[in-house]
C-alpha cells in the first residue's frame, strides 16, 4: 500500500492542503474544528510529514516526546528539568505536550508524535490502558510513568505510594496524632487512588479505633484551601491533615493559619512530593526525587533507542519521609 500523502489527508479531512500544513505545524491561524479533523485524518491514514519521514529513513530525529497531565506547577517543572538535563547530555531534545482527559483530541495528540520523535515518555496516571493502547503508535518505543497497571508490554516506572503513605501515618501517630484527615487527589488518577488505599491501610494499622476521613481534592492549591474551610465550617475533629500532594498541603496550611488555627499545635499538616516551595515553608512531606526520576526515564528510553535491550521491567521507586516544622510533635 502506498504511503499516505498530504493530499490524501486533505481529501480525507475535506480541507485544503494549506490548511493541513498549517494544522500539522501547529500554526495559530487554524480553527480548532479544522485542526481536529486534520489530526484525525492524518492518524487514520498513518500520514508522516516529510520532515519526519526523512528523519525515519535517514537518521533519528534525536527527539523524545513527553506527554504529561499538566505543564504547570512545581512538580512538573522539576520533572521536566530532570528530563531535559539528561536529554541534553545524551544529545536529544524534548517535545512536550499535555493531555488532560481521554477525548479524541487527546488520542490524536498521542498519534501525532509518530514521525516527530524517536521515542515517547508518557506520565499518564489519569488515562486508561484501553485509551493508551489504542492511541499510541505500536512501533514507537515508549516508557510509562505511573500509568495503568494493565500496560505490561512496555517499560514502566512506578512510585511506591502505599509505602510512602505508611511512613507518614506512622510518623504522625508517633508524634501524638491519631485523627488524621486525608485530602485526596482527583478521582480516576492512579496515584490518587493508591494514596487513598495506602492511607486507609496505614490508619487501620496505626489508629484502628479512628474512622478515616477523606476529603475530595484535585492536586491544586485551591483544593487544599477548600479542605481547610470544610474542616473549619464543619468542625471536623482532626489533629493532622495529610494531603496527597504538596500544593494541596500548602493551600490547606495557609488557609488554616489565616483562620487562626495553630499549625502544628492544633493541626499538623503534611504533603507529598517535596517540591522546592515545601522546603522553604517548612512543610513535612514525603520526598519524591522528581528531577532524578525524570532523568532516569530519559536514560532508560534513550538506552533502548541506541540499541540497548528492550527493558520491559516495571521499576519501582520509593519516597523518603522528610520531617519539618509543620508536624512537630506535641509537647
Amino acid at each position: 500500500m502506498a504511503e499516505a500523502t498530504i493530499r490524501d489527508v486533505a481529501r480525507r479531512a475535506q480541507v485544503s492542503i494549506a490548511s493541513v500544513s498549517r494544522a500539522l505545524n501547529g500554526l495559530g491561524n487554524v480553527r480548532q474544528e479544522t485542526r481536529e479533523r486534520v489530526m484525525a485524518a492524518a492518524a487514520e491514514l498513518g500520514y508522516v510529514p516529510h520532515a519526519g519521514a526523512r528523519s525515519l529513513s535517514l537518521a533519528r530525529a534525536h527527539a523524545v516526546g513527553v506527554v504529561l497531565p499538566d505543564l504547570h506547577g512545581e512538580f512538573f517543572s522539576e520533572f521536566v528539568r530532570g528530563m531535559d538535563r539528561e536529554a541534553s547530555r545524551r544529545g536529544y531534545v524534548l517535545l512536550l505536550s499535555n493531555i488532560h482527559d481521554e477525548s479524541e483530541q487527546a488520542a490524536n495528540a498521542l498519534r501525532a508524535m509518530r514521525g516527530r520523535v524517536d521515542g515517547l515518555i508518557v506520565m499518564a496516571p489519569h488515562l486508561s490502558a484501553a485509551m493508551l493502547q489504542s492511541a499510541l503508535p505500536p512501533t514507537l518505543p515508549s516508557l510509562f510513568i505511573n500509568g495503568p497497571e494493565e500496560i505490561d508490554d512496555r517499560p514502566t516506572m512506578r512510585l511506591d505510594n502505599v509505602a510512602a503513605m505508611e511512613a507518614m501515618i506512622a510518623h504522625l501517630v508517633a508524634g501524638g496524632r491519631s485523627r488524621i484527615l486525608h485530602i485526596a487527589g482527583p478521582e480516576g488518577n492512579v496515584d490518587a487512588r493508591e494514596r487513598i488505599e495506602g492511607y486507609r491501610a496505614a490508619m487501620a494499622r496505626h489508629a484502628p479505633d479512628v474512622e478515616p476521613v477523606v476529603l475530595a481534592g484535585d492536586f491544586s492549591e485551591e483544593a487544599g484551601e477548600a479542605a481547610a474551610r470544610t474542616i473549619r465550617d464543619n468542625a471536623i475533629a482532626c489533629d493532622a491533615v495529610f494531603a496527597a500532594n504538596d500544593m494541596m498541603a500548602l493551600g490547606c496550611l495557609q488557609a488554616l493559619q489565616n483562620a487562626g488555627i495553630d499549625v502544628p499545635g492544633e493541626i499538623a499538616v503534611a504533603g507529598f512530593d517535596d517540591v522546592p516551595l515545601a522546603r522553604y515553608l517548612g512543610l513535612t512531606t514525603v520526598r519524591v526525587r522528581i528531577a532524578e526520576m525524570g532523568a532516569r526515564a530519559i536514560e532508560r528510553l534513550i538506552d533502548i533507542l541506541e540499541g540497548g535491550p528492550a527493558d520491559q521491567r516495571a521499576e519501582r521507586h520509593s519516597a523518603e519521609l522528610v520531617v519539618r516544622a509543620t508536624t512537630a510533635a506535641r509537647g
